[in-house]
């Protein structure tokens, strides 16, 4: 037993100094392997340092560790409209109380399906394709309010706003009381609109100078410039502040006001997609046109000054000319479909003024293809400066009515002028000008179109930017 104690003893010391050597070597390795990772950083930090000073002297350097990429532009800067939020008794009850807007017609299908009207289901070869409804003339203001619900850029918050909208619907207000004689029932909902603007923090900042509002009746029945009940119209742009805002009409004053300006009538067509543009310009680009001229309306015997019994006995007298007499009951001129079969057939339509300057046919006929022609300035030229060229020449004839009304001038002669290729560069720049006269269906975004709706708003705010000097 004691012998294999003794034999135990020398082997067990000769096992611990063994360990221990290797202890004292892996400590030594380790201490070496960090030394030589702490020479490499210094030598990587070093080369590092000279690289970025040799290349601050060259034409190239390192971008800073902590740049940032730049924030993207905001697209609605300079865009932003807030859209007042009205009692309903400035539209949508107008709207609800629809058999009173205008006194021999219910309007009441006319402001429905979003102010376009029923639609027309069989258009049958003269309106082809979907997006056609029957559009009421005066309803601009609902298509125009439902347009502005879609709009991209709308801001609740009034301080970031660029521009105010007022959706009153002042022309169908004052439409329902244009035929009575009460001019305080006519204006009363126009003045306590204005006495509530008045109150509101957002117009007393720039006193109204960044608010604008539509309507869709001319100027002519907004100008009344007294209050004995037997005057024609309503008072809007004749009052104080109104004079400061951004004014939209389908007809503007040309020589008495700098705050209207004219945007095109509603017609029968309101595509919801690019296709339909698309396809319903190359129809009537390829529509053939045997008619060299032709006009769409009625004579006007107890009216000073017209010349529309002289277009009339024009056209009548020309086997180049066709009539629709709209004061027949064998002519349905409220139908889109034959109003447009006329239009796709002419190669010049003839647009005399009615009761205003303006007409609503000039619109229809440009959508069919047609070059219009005029016999005031006032028609179009002083009227549609967002929309139309500068040079009428491009898309239009200009005849002074005065030699219409004379006797001094034949239509036809005038148009015979045209050549086929001058007549071929006018039709086609009219067909160009298609998307930007109509108003799409409000209840699609259609964003690669630019149409009636986004120039006006375009307008607004180019005007309203010039005005208050921003």
């Amino acid at each position: 037993m004691e012998k294999s104690i003794v034999k135990t003893v020398p082997s067990m010391m000769s096992t611990s100094k063994s360990m221990s050597m290797s202890r004292h070597l892996f400590s030594l390795l380790l201490s070496l392997s960090f030394l030589f990772l702490l020479c490499r950083l210094l030598f990587l930090t070093r080369s590092s340092h000279q690289l970025i000073s040799s290349s601050s002297s060259s034409s190239f350097s390192l971008p800073p560790s902590h740049a940032h990429a730049p924030a993207l532009a905001d697209p609605c800067s300079g865009r932003y409209v807030y859209v007042y939020d009205l009692p309903d008794k400035f539209n949508s009850d107008i709207l609800r109380d629809c058999r009173t807007i205008l006194p021999w017609i219910d309007m009441c299908p006319f402001v429905a399906n979003m102010g376009l009207g029923p639609h027309l289901t069989e258009t049958g070869s003269v309106l082809t394709g979907t997006g056609w409804h029957i559009t009421n003339q005066w309803v601009l203001e609902v298509i125009f309010h439902n347009r502005m619900r879609q709009y991209e850029c709308l801001t609740t918050n009034a301080s970031q706003a660029d521009a105010f909208f007022i959706p009153y619907y002042v022309g169908l207000d004052t439409g329902r009381h244009l035929w009575t004689h009460n001019i305080s029932l006519r204006d009363s909902l126009l003045l306590e609109l204005f006495q509530l603007l008045k109150s509101r923090p957002e117009w007393s900042v720039k006193r109204g100078r960044d608010h604008f509002m539509l309507s869709g009746r001319a100027t002519w029945d907004l100008r009344r410039q007294g209050d004995e009940d037997h005057l024609w119209g309503g008072k809007l742009l004749t009052l104080p502040e109104v004079k400061n805002m951004t004014v939209l009409l389908i007809e503007a004053c040309p020589w008495d006001s700098d705050h209207e300006f004219a945007i095109p009538y509603p017609t029968n067509f309101h595509p919801s997609n690019e296709s339909q543009i698309v396809a319903w310009q190359d129809k009537v680009r390829s529509t053939d046109r045997p008619w060299l001229f032709s006009f769409a309306g009625a004579r006007r015997p107890g009216q000073a000054g017209s010349i529309r019994d002289q277009v009339s006995d024009q056209c009548l007298k020309s086997t180049r000319c066709r009539l629709l007499d709209c004061a027949s009951q064998d002519n349905d001129c409220d139908s889109p479909a034959t109003t447009m079969s006329l239009f796709q057939s002419s190669s010049f339509c003839l647009q005399p003024p009615g009761d205003t300057p303006t007409r609503r046919s000039a619109f229809d006929s440009m959508l069919a293809g047609c070059i219009p022609v005029f016999f005031s300035p006032h028609s179009a030229y002083t009227q549609y400066k967002w929309y139309l060229p500068s040079n009428y020449s491009e898309y239009s004839v200009y005849i002074p009515e005065d030699e219409v009304r004379e006797g001094r001038v034949s239509i036809e002669e005038v148009l015979l002028r045209y050549s086929e290729e001058e007549i071929g560069d006018m039709k086609e720049k009219v067909i160009s000008m298609i998307p930007g006269l109509i108003y799409k269906d409000p209840s699609r975004q259609l964003e690669s179109v630019r149409d009636a709706f986004d120039l006006a708003i375009d307008g607004v705010l180019q005007r309203v930017k010039s005005t208050i000097g921003t």
